[in-house]
């Protein structure tokens, strides 16, 4: 892998790597590598990969890959419609180039890369767990999908350092992707009084970036103080139909919200 790029060869992927392969480079879709050709990873629901019930779907929604109508035999899609789907590595890719996410980075690296989701300053499990974690929430559900609160790249930081943040019981985790749909248009409004004092668009461009830099820094899950380690177990056994919300941190207190994704 080079510095601003996460690109791998197939021969290099080993069991327990969280992988993912951008669509049209809008978005870009994560999931978990299990071995022998299958990936495991989170979708809305019977293999729909984003959307959120807005304007915003129909960008989204034509970047995804053409599916075949054809049903693929080793693709697999759970009855219940809980959105934690097998797909063999093939369908997952759809056409696009394979990248792996990067764990533990320094934070040089961290802020040479700008766009998120692609790396985490926050350490990796050991594959064996991170393996059986994808595949129990295969079996047990990730709860409700939300773009923003608990997506495709939630479902595999999950998987992999088993971190959930605390944010006043509203989600799990915050994806570095999502962050940087957020950070980009707050980093250009925080920037935009400097219009008022100087006409200097370097000045005003070295705001944004700064802006934009510290507020990935602040939300990743590996330098955040409001995360806690919770068992894959006791996650699955408090999300019936929606997503966890951690209460209480010193107790690992977890409970389902009433309603339904």
């Amino acid at each position: 892998m080079g510095l601003l790029s996460n690109r791998i060869d197939r021969a290099s992927l080993k069991a327990g790597d969280h992988i993912y392969s951008w669509r049209a480079y809008v978005y870009a879709h994560h999931g978990i590598y299990i071995g022998d050709n299958k990936v495991i990873h989170f979708t809305r629901g019977r293999g729909q990969e984003v959307g959120t019930g807005t304007a915003l779907d129909v960008l989204l929604i034509s970047s995804e890959p053409k599916r075949s109508e054809v049903p693929c035999p080793t693709c697999t899609y759970n009855e219940e419609g809980h959105g934690v789907v097998s797909s063999c590595l093939e369908c997952f890719l759809a056409g696009g180039v394979l990248y792996r996410f990067e764990y533990s980075v320094n934070p040089a690296l961290f802020l040479a890369k700008a766009r998120g989701g692609t790396c985490t300053l926050a350490g990796a499990d050991p594959d064996e767990l991170v393996t059986h974690r994808a595949t129990y929430l295969l079996n047990n559900g990730f709860g409700c999908y939300n773009l923003f609160k608990n997506n495709c790249e939630d479902f595999a930081i999950y998987c992999k350092t088993g971190l959930l943040v605390v944010d006043q019981g509203t989600a799990i985790t915050r994806s570095g992707q999502a962050v940087s749909f957020v950070s980009g248009p707050l980093a250009a409004v925080l920037s935009s009084p400097l219009r008022l004092v100087t006409t200097n668009v370097y000045g005003m461009t070295a705001t944004a970036i700064g802006v934009y830099c510290a507020s990935r820094w602040a939300a990743d899950i590996g330098i955040r103080r409001d995360v806690v380690k919770v068992e894959v177990e006791e996650l699955t056994a408090r999300l019936p139909s929606s997503v966890a919300q951690v209460v209480n941190a010193s107790a690992l207190s977890l409970v389902a919200p009433t309603g339904h994704c």
